[in-house]
């Protein structure tokens, strides 16, 4: 009874606390920023500190006087839940992977693309030895990051050392180990500097380390035959199709906001739905960021950045969606007949440029291998497997990234945190120009909406591709946006716009862009469908396609909140209720069908892939049966998953669909499953046979053979596979011997459907479904994974009234210590 009663005291205490806290850090706020600095509030000069209050599920409501304690709270923050996966991340971009954990084991894939950590290593060892990132930190803004994103950065840095030096780790992952370090400005950055080139030089690394001059004794000499012209055109625009190809990438995401004329109460409604790793560097991680009088926002941030990136605030809401537009080109090269390693411009050679760098490797010695750069960018010997790009002794490729003189990202996000509505979102952007590889979707309390794929992207317009493209490039450019242009003609390099912060890239007022429409969705398919009543085009082809097949995400997102407008009274709740709807589209499309071609087998049986008989009657009647959707308690749906990835897989789309793509009928069209298409046979065949081999019945409730296990205990996931078109995204890899789907790999993560009601304080509902803490012993390590699996949400505090009644309140004041 003692204890219970010293709990019971110690409540009231701790809002004292917190309420004496706020009332002094608003006071402390009406103090000049310059002279609060001069008091010693600034990185160098100690005394950091904040306010940092813990609510239900971890979520931590950080409450600083400036941007120096305020980023000095967040790294903090971070720091206690997430210490291994950032130092992890700091090993990457400091180029030391090799040294603690040897040069052919594979980095996380967070920071970049590249297939072991020698690779990442040369690579992330030459961006800093060159001064890459001082250089973009030292340019002025808006060229180059602003004040307050500084000193957010500084203060991160500090909080981080500061946790460090304070706390003893517990999480296995890295207790004990040597390689947790303190960080600088320039680890931060650097981090900051990798996200932005993820679609660019990060997903180039192996190429760019790899390339050699012909003749050099560290490579493989250039091939002699055919292919020492160049890639075929043919065959390099489906690899670059591929490779370029949203719906392939381990990021993505769905987003909708409804204008006030569809919804209950006459504001917006936002829903977001990224896609993104469950594991590793990349996840999002939930805080709310308060400087009284100055900044007041919530939402996900990506691991190691100090601000906010999607989220809401009193007026606005906001997420994002991995855009279509293609962020890099290629320039081939006309070398100089006696040196290889110089290039033709104008008939004029230039030297290329050597970087040459010297990693440390875990029980060997030193290993140090030349980089070659141009005034375009880095030498590369091809972007991805599929698109090898020999250097020969006649020519050779240069990546040109825009996004590698982009350090803006952070301002992006802290100017949309501080936007009062979505012609602030849209005024934010345009000044900052920081996002590299996403579209904005946005919704504010007065009913505006807003799709912008306001991206970083070289200048290529479709007459300079047709000016300057090479064989090459003219096969690659319609297929994917890939520019291939003449490096040898000063006249073939992208211009420049007016409205653009930096040289060689499209201003804000080309980007395509909706306001106000009813709705506004993306799922990661081209700006042209953002609206399907109102299509966007006109747009060059760098930012995507129009007039093409939609993903079954797309079209599926589309007949959803097309119906959900038109039906309009819409609340947070409708939000909630399309996010956990699990509906499968391709289900719609082709399960019925699929079930009339099973029973019309001949004595039910099935030809597989290796030529067997199998008896598939059992089936037809669990396809037919089969609620359509991707829930948990869902009978049917494995068995179609693993039945339409098999026929998907093998069946181009004119033999799988009777109605063909008509761009009049985007949305409908293909359509009607062609009964008569061999592969489905061999597909059911092949399902029938594999999950019989790993004891699994074919009207298995789906989340018993899909879900994670968290502290010992397995939880069912709903949701689906790209392939068959699921809002709820879900990606995990294939194992029967441990029951079918049994961990997410990445898909759903920072959800949020967020709307307004006349109050003060928006009406918000999130959900982190891989939780906040990524150590295993830590309560916040699968809590709200939990509430997932339960298809349940965390109702946000953002109001202060909200957050000092929580049960659940816990108040830190970490500060610096010297």
């Amino acid at each position: 009874m003692r204890l219970l009663h010293g709990r019971r005291r110690a409540r009231p205490l701790l809002r004292r606390v917190a309420l004496t806290a706020a009332a002094l850090l608003a006071a402390a706020s009406a103090v000049p920023e310059a002279a609060a600095l001069d008091q010693g509030s600034g990185p160098s000069g100690g005394g950091l500190s904040a306010v940092i209050r813990y609510t239900e599920n971890g979520i931590p409501h950080i409450l600083a006087r400036d941007y120096a304690h305020l980023g000095f709270g967040t790294g903090w923050a971070q720091a206690a839940d997430q210490v291994c996966v950032l130092a992890d991340g700091f090993l990457t971009v400091s180029g030391e992977r090799s040294r603690w954990f040897g040069p052919d084991a594979v980095p996380d894939g967070s920071l970049s693309s590249a297939a072991g950590n020698l690779s990442s290593d040369l690579f992330f060892k030459g961006v800093r030895d060159s001064g890459t990132v001082e250089k973009l930190l030292a340019a002025p803004a808006p060229a180059g990051p602003g004040k307050e994103v500084k000193d957010l950065m500084r203060g991160w840095a500090a909080g981080y050392n500061a946790w460090l030096a304070q706390n003893r780790i517990t999480d296995p992952a890295c207790k004990g180990a040597g390689w947790v370090r303190p960080v600088t400005v320039t680890d931060v950055a650097a981090r900051g500097f990798a996200v932005s080139v993820l679609g660019g030089q990060g997903r180039a690394v192996d190429g760019i380390t790899s390339a050699r001059p012909p003749g050099a004794t560290a490579a493989p000499a250039a091939p002699a035959g055919p292919e020492a012209a160049g890639p075929d055109p043919a065959a390099a625009a489906e690899a670059a199709r591929e490779f370029f190809d949203t719906t392939r990438y381990d990021r993505g995401s769905n987003a909708v906001a409804f204008a006030g004329s569809t919804t209950a109460n006459g504001s917006g409604l936002l829903l977001g739905n990224p896609h993104y790793p469950w594991q590793g560097g990349r996840r999002f991680w939930q805080s709310q960021q308060t400087i009284p009088g100055e900044l007041n926002v919530s939402g996900g941030s990506l691991l190691g950045t100090a601000v906010v990136n999607i989220g809401f605030n009193e007026k606005v809401a906001w997420s994002h969606t991995v855009a279509t537009g293609t962020p890099v080109n290629l320039h081939q090269l006309v070398l100089d007949p006696s040196d290889p390693t110089a290039y033709l411009v104008d008939g004029t050679p230039e030297k290329m440029t050597r970087r040459t760098v010297s990693v440390q490797v875990a029980g060997g010695a030193p290993v140090t291998r030349t980089q070659w750069w141009t005034r375009y960018g880095p030498v590369l010997s091809g972007l991805g497997a599929g698109l090898p790009l020999p250097w020969t002794a006649t020519t050779a490729y240069a990546l040109a990234d825009p996004n590698a003189v982009n350090l803006r990202g952070s301002d992006t996000a802290l100017a949309m945190g501080r936007a009062r509505s979505v012609s602030g979102v849209q005024d934010a952007l345009r000044r900052t120009q920081g996002l590299p590889w996403v579209n904005t979707v946005a919704a504010d309390a007065a009913g505006g909406t807003l799709f912008t794929q306001s991206q970083v992207l070289p200048r290529i317009t479709d007459e300079l591709a047709a000016r300057c493209s090479t064989p090459l490039g003219r096969a690659t450019y319609p297929a994917s946006g890939l520019a291939v242009l003449d490096g040898s003609r000063g006249d073939c390099a992208p211009g420049s716009d007016p409205d653009a912060v930096q040289p060689g890239i499209f201003g804000p007022g080309r980007a395509p862009t909706l306001r106000d429409a009813a709705y506004a969705e993306n799922s990661n398919d081209s700006a042209w469908l953002a609206n399907a009543e109102q299509p966007l085009t006109g747009y060059e082809r760098i930012w995507g396609n129009a007039g093409t097949p939609r993903s079954l995400r797309t079209r599926g997102a589309l007949e959803d909140v097309s119906a959900m407008a038109g039906r309009g009274g819409l609340t947070v709740a409708d939000l909630q209720e399309q996010q956990f709807a699990n509906r499968v589209p391709a289900g719609d499309l082709a399960a019925a069908d699929a079930a009339k071609a099973c029973a019309a087998l001949p004595g039910g049986t099935a030809t597989g892939s290796d030529g067997a008989a199998v008896d598939v009657s059992a089936a037809c009647g669990v396809l037919a049966a089969w609620d359509r959707t991707a829930d948990a308690s869902s009978r049917g749906a494995l068995l179609f998953d693993r039945f339409w990835r098999k026929l998907t897989a093998n069946t181009a789309a004119r033999d799988l669909w009777l109605v063909p793509f008509d761009a009049a009928d985007p949305v409908r069209t293909p359509r009607t499953l062609n009964r008569a298409a061999p592969g489905i046979g061999r597909a059911l065949a092949d399902t029938v046979t594999e999950l019989r081999a790993a004891g699994i019945a074919a009207d298995a409730p789906l989340g018993e053979h899909q879900f994670v296990v968290r502290g010992g205990q397995k939880l069912p996931v709903g949701g689906g596979t790209e392939a068959l078109g699921v809002w709820n995204k879900i990606e995990a890899p294939w194992n029967a011997a441990a029951g079918g789907y049994p961990e997410v790999l990445h898909g759903s993560s920072h959800i949020q459907a967020v709307g307004w009601d006349g109050g003060r304080c928006p009406v918000a509902r999130t959900l982190l479904t891989y939780s906040q803490s990524s150590n295993p012993d830590s309560p916040y390590a699968a809590d709200q994974t939990r509430l997932f699996s339960q298809e349940r949400w965390v109702k946000a505090r953002f109001c202060e009234r909200d957050i000092l009644t929580s049960p659940r309140l816990k108040v830190v004041w970490p500060r610096e210590r010297h």
